[in-house]
């Protein structure tokens, strides 16, 4: 399979797998923020009742999660792409 239709190929799967990632990574998110915060809800932004560091550490750890869950997504597809294929997808 050349480049290109391997890249066309795993384009949709990529999608699907993004939101998936973020779905799941919000998730242990909220789960994570729970444990450790022991509130219910993680701060916004625009919560004029939260400090600027509970705001900012909500928002970091937030990233961090999103990023690691999206990196193994990503990877665990691409594997998986090329358990089906034979190829890696570039």
């Amino acid at each position: 399979m050349s480049k290109g239709i391997n890249k066309a190929v795993y384009r949709p799967v990529g999608v699907l797998l993004g939101f998936a990632a973020g779905a799941v990574a919000g998730v242990v998110f909220r789960q994570v923020w729970k444990l450790t915060a022991g509130d219910g809800e993680a701060p916004s932004a625009t919560d004029e009742d939260r400090g600027w560091g509970e705001v900012l550490a909500a928002a970091a750890l937030q990233g961090a999660i999103f990023s690691v869950v999206r990196a193994a997504v990503d990877r665990g597809g691409a594997v998986g792409v090329r358990r089906l294929t034979g190829h890696w997808p570039d």
